[in-house]
């Protein structure tokens, strides 16, 4: 799938959004459905196209992924984390919402980054001035999935105890804490996240992500968007963690109007900056 065939299909979205419910003749009435089922019947079929050349890549990256040696992979995990904990963008950040890593699907590994989240201290308490190697205190919230129609929960975890393995065997936060208290759900809580550290499968350049085809991931983040922005409140950065393998040229990745790029990568060779957020928060 091309890049212009896909922008040809937001075209079509575009247009289709536009018709006018109000017209003037049965024959522009004619027309303009005649119109309509032609657009949508073009964009249903880039959107086939596209899920069909995604399900391809998912699986060249998964087998990629597999081949990894095991001292590689460990030795890319520990640099990118290195990069995360080292930067001022997380020193600074108050409140992240992360995913727990998993080593069966080969995710970036997330535990030095989830450690270091639950024990930081909050220096301003102490009276202390922030500074390049200070650490502010962080609220961690982290997914827990909900049901198989892509609705996804970010809860907040005090410590990993407070992590419980799913059907899957993949780590999630329970609905209460070890004293018994609800976990807080981050699209409740009162303050503006800072941070969202993303999985995923493949990245390019231009800020395109590839997830594992669940949807979980653009569903929410589409919707903290939205509570943002009804709040008033300062976008969040979305940053990917990706390992080398899992960078592709540009047009590799197909594009759809649901998927959400991300504002920065963090591989083991550094920090790739995006959007402009991210070279005015990041760099």
């Amino acid at each position: 799938m091309s890049r212009r065939l896909l922008q040809k299909g937001r075209s079509v979205m575009i247009l289709l959004s536009s018709l006018s419910p109000i017209v003037s003749s049965s024959s522009t009435v004619s027309f303009s459905i005649c119109s309509a089922a032609a657009m949508s019947n073009s964009v249903g079929v880039l959107h086939a196209a596209a899920a069909e050349q995604k399900r391809a890549l998912r699986s060249r990256i998964r087998r990629e992924l597999r081949s990894i040696p095991a001292d590689q992979r460990t030795h890319e995990d520990n640099e990118i984390q290195k990069l995360v904990l080292d930067s001022l963008w997380f020193k600074s950040s108050k409140r992240l919402c992360a995913y727990v890593s998993c080593e069966a699907l080969r995710e970036v590994d997330t535990t030095k980054i989830l450690s270091e989240c639950l024990s930081s201290i909050d220096h301003g308490a102490f009276g202390h001035h922030f500074d390049h190697h200070s650490q502010v205190k962080k609220k961690l919230y982290v997914p827990r999935v909900e049901d198989k129609n892509s609705n996804m929960r970010m809860l907040e975890i005090s410590t990993m105890a407070d992590l419980v393995a799913n059907s899957m065997k993949i780590l999630e936060p329970s609905l209460t804490d070890a004293n018994g208290n609800d976990c807080e759900d981050v699209m409740l809580a009162s303050e503006p996240v800072d941070i969202f550290l993303l999985p995923g499968l493949a990245f390019d350049r231009q800020g395109h992500r590839l997830g594992r085809g669940g949807g979980y991931y653009d569903v929410f983040l589409q919707k903290y968007q939205e509570l943002a922005k009804e709040r008033e409140w300062k976008q969040p950065l979305r940053v990917a963690l990706t390992y080398s393998a899992q960078i592709m040229e540009e047009n590799v990745i197909p594009v759809t109007l649901t998927d959400l790029p991300v504002d920065a990568l963090v591989s083991p060779s550094g920090v790739i900056p995006i959007s402009p957020a991210a070279f005015e928060r990041m760099m």
